[in-house]
């Protein structure tokens, strides 16, 4: 292994050791308020800010068919004032007060954030709790914010080549189930959305009871319980609609699909279902999955970036990812780039080799304990950031997973076995679960493509 590889392993090897090595958390702290809305503050002392966090359990998996995009459109008209503060204010006044704002739709949840001096937090927890009830949503506005959506997705999805793979790959593997729906939307739901469509998903949605606060900073948690029972606690609670099971049926054999669009370079994106994480304790899988995404990729001496880069020069890219914390199903992703010469079928079965040979031989010790290291120190590097820390908090409760469950899932990394890794490669990376899509690029036209463009979000 080359020297500058052992260092680096040694480095990662001592952050793992020091996550596992802190004390049980005491912190953070949970309050919830009568209307239902749960408070949940972690105190951290480094610096004199806060950040402040509202999510709710809204995402596009929520939408119906012929509203697709909907909650990212709320999102959007969220900025655009309530009877108090005009539109555009919102963000005006953060900046005002030292502080930087945005937010976020994913298919799970809606969410936003403010991160300021920490002498500023009432202020934010009172413009959120303004427009958590008494959002302006006018007609004119919403005319105009439609067509900043259009064109945010003209721009992030139907400008970039690889985006619309992902998205028609998406649409292709899954056939049920929501996820299979783009979080902008499609194109078509957009142009006909009106601004009682926005409204029926505020009222809907929007509400103390489907919400939760989530505060890290420079803060005592005490005094952020009394805030938040001052200015969210008077809003009132509402029946939140049930939400019925949306199971993807078995799939029975490979998917295939070819998406034609000007590009530089061709890419192969290979999707496998797979589980994700439901019981903290008792699943095995989910984590054994994620370090086999870490033996593949991560690093310069993962298999992938080791052998199909460097050893056959077979890509300029390859990855793997995966994701077990969702609402919904998992899927395991491998995607690269042929290298001159090389082709797309050339690609996928380098991509197929790497995997037969863990089913076949397994993985090293030396692998696992790097990857391992990879994984855990991200929980270290993770602590410098507030904002950080609030995410995972956020994220954790926002797909059903009690926040206060991240050091047991470090543990159950910690312990996951060669064995294990073999196992779930044999089980869940096989044709039977696979959809495979491809980029085929056509030629550029002769003015350079659009950028994507600077947004909010």
């Amino acid at each position: 292994m080359p020297m500058r590889h052992i260092q680096r392993f040694i480095r990662l090897a001592a952050a793992a050791a020091l996550v596992l090595s802190l004390p049980a958390w005491s912190n953070p702290y949970e309050h919830s308020l009568v209307n239902g809305l749960r408070v949940i503050v972690k105190e951290d002392r480094r610096a004199p800010t806060a950040v402040h966090m509202v999510w709710y359990r809204a995402g596009s998996m929520d939408e119906t068919n012929g509203t697709t995009g909907v909650a990212h459109l709320l999102e959007h008209m969220m900025f655009k004032g309530t009877p108090t503060i005009g539109a555009g204010e919102f963000s005006r006044l953060v900046a005002a007060a030292g502080g930087r704002d945005n937010a976020f739709t994913s298919r799970d949840y809606t969410a936003y954030f403010q991160q300021v001096p920490k002498e500023k937090l009432e202020q934010m927890m009172q413009l959120e709790a303004d427009r958590m009830r008494h959002l302006t949503l006018d007609a004119k506005e919403f005319e105009q914010e439609i067509k900043v959506v259009m064109e945010e997705r003209r721009l992030r999805t139907e400008d970039q080549p690889q985006a619309r793979l992902f998205e028609q790959m998406s649409a292709v593997a899954l056939q049920a189930h929501p996820y299979r729906v783009p979080v902008i939307g499609w194109m078509s739901d957009l142009e006909s959305m009106t601004v009682e469509d926005a409204r029926a998903w505020y009222d809907r949605w929007y509400v103390p009871n489907n919400a939760y606060v989530v505060v890290v900073g420079d803060v005592d948690h005490q005094e952020v319980f009394r805030l938040a029972e001052k200015y969210y606690g008077p809003l009132a609670a509402r029946p939140v609609p049930g939400r019925k099971p949306q199971d993807e049926p078995p799939q029975t054999g490979i998917r295939r699909l070819t998406v034609k669009a000007p590009a530089d370079l061709p890419v192969v994106l290979m999707a496998y279902k797979v589980p994700v994480l439901r019981d903290v304790d008792n699943d095995i899988d989910p984590y054994a999955l994620e370090m086999l995404a870490a033996i593949l990729d991560g690093h310069e001496a993962a298999r992938f970036s080791r052998s199909l880069v460097r050893e056959q020069r077979l890509a300029v890219s390859a990855g793997a990812g995966y994701d077990a914390t969702a609402r919904g199903p998992g899927l395991f992703y491998v995607q690269g780039s042929p290298s001159e010469g090389r082709t797309r079928a050339e690609l996928e079965a380098g991509f197929r080799a790497e995997i037969a040979r863990i089913v076949s031989d397994g993985v090293s010790e030396e692998e696992l304990a790097r990857a391992r290291a990879q994984v855990l120190a991200g929980q270290v590097y993770k602590l410098d950031s507030m904002f950080a820390q609030a995410m995972e908090i956020g994220q954790f409760e926002a797909v059903g997973i009690p926040y206060t469950s991240d050091r047991r899932m470090l543990e159950r990394l910690q312990a996951v076995t060669a064995a294990q890794i073999q196992a779930v490669a044999a089980k869940y990376l096989v044709d039977e679960q696979l959809t495979v899509a491809e980029l085929d690029p056509q030629p550029l036209p002769g003015a350079s493509r659009r950028p994507a463009g600077a947004s909010r979000h």
